[in-house]
């Protein structure tokens, strides 16, 4: 089958072996795959990951290993991980597979991911889309979970002041998520073309260089990525408010820490979440992602479609299959 691989470098594999279905797995035919930035940072490095990339598709199943039959021939969606589902493990008992110690994480650790014709996955992860959502929109339920565990989390009461820092994909996401719960959420980012699409579903935005740096804000969510955007959400949250972290920050210099102290901040690590919330959510069209695809690409173009994910102005980069 058709791959995306990567081995010290990315490549399109054409002769690549179609995966077969273990006990309890199901055997999913791929209609359309997003590219996440984490694909990004693999064919950099990280996590030592080789083999197919890819954790946001949408396919069809077409064959199951086990005695859930009646998924075949239905369009669904994969949460990424899965546990080893051990009696004696307490992450698997929760379903909480994204942090169990033996987990397989679709296209990011011992699993070879969505980026092919098919992949593999068992399924207790597998969700059906609801009919009156599109590809387009299922594709990106993987990150809309993502932001709608911020809740999960945490209980944010109605009177409660949020900001989200940064306008890229996860900044965006995360605001059209929270304000689609009613809440009361300003998208803050240095682009005025890129929040236009949230002020469009009716997120209240700013840019950087108009905002008031104080501590005001109840919640203060950090989705740059960037040294300087946690230093400045820290500047943003209010004593014994709580900063919630979406990105995941690489310290590149020493930076002051004691006004979480100080301040009786909560420091909130936030990352994976529950794919049936999202998948309401989308039903309910309360959001619309259409806007952040910036791109779409045959497969046969994955690694020109790479090359289009490098660029500043991208937003969502598409493949199909």
């Amino acid at each position: 089958m058709k791959a995306v691989v990567f081995d010290k470098e990315l490549k399109l594999v054409n002769d690549y072996e179609k995966p077969v279905p273990q006990k309890g797995e199901a055997l999913i035919r791929v209609t359309l795959a997003g590219i996440c930035n984490t694909d990004f940072e693999i064919t950099k490095g990280y996590m030592g990951y080789k083999g197919i990339l890819g954790h946001e598709a949408v396919g069809i199943v077409e064959e199951v290993n086990g005695p859930d039959k009646s998924l075949v021939g239905k369009r669904v969606v994969s949460e990424i991980s899965y546990g080893c589902k051990e009696p004696d493990c307490p992450y698997c008992a929760q379903k909480l597979y994204r942090h169990c110690p033996n987990r397989h994480t679709l296209g990011i650790w011992r699993k070879d991911g969505c980026f092919a014709e098919y992949f593999t996955m068992p399924t207790e992860v597998l969700f059906e889309v609801p009919q009156n959502v599109t590809d387009e929109q299922a594709v990106f339920v993987e990150p809309l979970a993502a932001a709608c565990e911020i809740t999960e989390q945490l209980h944010i009461k109605p009177f409660e002041k949020v900001i989200v820092l940064g306008d890229g994909k996860l900044g965006l996401i995360t605001a059209l998520t929270l304000n689609a719960q009613n809440i009361d959420v300003i998208l803050v980012g240095k682009h005025q073309n890129k929040l236009d699409i949230a002020r469009a579903q009716g997120v209240e935005t700013k840019l950087l260089q108009d905002l008031k740096v104080e501590k005001t804000y109840d919640v203060v969510v950090e989705a740059t990525g960037s040294i300087s955007g946690f230093e400045t959400a820290l500047a943003l949250t209010k004593p014994r408010g709580t900063l919630v972290l979406k990105s995941t920050v690489a310290a590149s210099k020493e930076f002051n820490l004691a006004p979480i102290v100080i301040d009786e901040i909560t420091v909130l690590g936030s990352r994976c979440g529950q794919f049936g919330a999202a998948l309401r959510l989308l039903k309910s069209g309360k959001v619309d992602f259409s806007p952040l695809i910036s791109a779409r690409f045959k497969a046969d173009d994955a690694i020109e479609a790479f090359e289009k994910n490098k660029e500043k102005e991208t937003l969502k980069v598409l493949l199909e299959f």
